[in-house]
């Protein structure tokens, strides 16, 4: 996905500046794109980094992983930032990442969703695939929608794999694939499951949202399940193309889906 924004980036005209975090990204990746790496919770590093590329807008995006708050450094401004933010650091990864934003925006910048600079990642309600869900296929994403809302409004994970009416297994700190990987030990006999992944209620948009791409389709197929439901609207699609094609190959479909007509209008 980032480099998906550098491209849509430049096509609009706009430079661009990378910054990476070590153990995060592969600087190899971004040899084309000027770009700079920091530790984690390198903070005023990386303020000092954007403000002498003269960078006013934002877009985070990428694969992260939420460190140990004990595991930073007394230098380098993160826990400077933490102060600042207070409770919210002990919280879910939403309630930290909103009060993030608004701290780092109160320092001068402007965060940008990544689907402001990359139009066509958010798609709309409608089957992705050739294949589409069945009767029990629909039932598993109308319980995993209600679990994930769950799972949500306590801010802990945006998905959750269902077969058969029975929970496999929820989104925590492990994300997504290793979730997946976890389920296919688990599966039942029989019509695979689903794997539902929503934005959760009340989430800034404009960070973090759910997010599925070909890798995902690869964990999902060898854990046996039917297919993928993802929130429309809300859920990231990298490489839409590849990922399609991933899913057909597999036989397995992508539904988009409003959760709330959905719940409301299929029996």
């Amino acid at each position: 996905m980032p480099l998906r924004v550098v491209t849509a980036a430049r096509a609009a005209g706009h430079d661009v500046f990378a910054l990476l975090i070590e153990g995060w990204a592969d600087p190899a990746d971004f040899g084309h794109v000027p770009h700079a790496m920091v530790k984690v919770g390198a903070v005023d590093d990386a303020y000092a980094k954007f403000r002498a590329q003269g960078v006013r807008h934002l877009v985070m995006c990428g694969r992260a992983h939420r460190p140990s708050l004990t595991s930073l450094a007394p230098g380098g401004g993160m826990l400077k930032l933490l102060a600042r933010i207070g409770s919210a650091a002990f919280q879910g990864d939403d309630g930290l990442l909103k009060a993030m934003v608004k701290v780092v925006e109160e320092d001068g910048f402007t965060v940008l969703p990544a689907q402001a600079i990359v139009h066509d990642a958010l798609p709309l309600a409608g089957l992705l695939t050739a294949a589409a869900p069945n009767a029990r296929a629909r039932a598993d994403i109308r319980r995993g929608t209600a679990v994930v809302r769950a799972l949500g409004a306590v801010d802990v994970g945006q998905g959750a794999v269902v077969q058969q009416g029975l929970v496999l297994g929820v989104e925590a700190i492990e994300g997504t694939d290793a979730l997946l990987d976890r389920c296919g030990g688990l599966r039942r006999e029989g019509a695979g499951g689903v794997l539902v992944k929503l934005v959760k209620p009340g989430q800034d948009r404009r960070i973090d949202l759910p997010t599925i791409g070909p890798v995902t389709v690869e964990h999902a197929a060898a854990a046996g399940l039917a297919g993928i439901a993802i929130e429309a609207g809300g859920t990231i699609v990298v490489d839409r193309a590849a990922t399609v094609a991933a899913a057909d190959r597999a036989g397995l479909f992508i539904l988009a889906f409003d959760p709330n007509a959905f719940e409301e209008n299929v029996t």
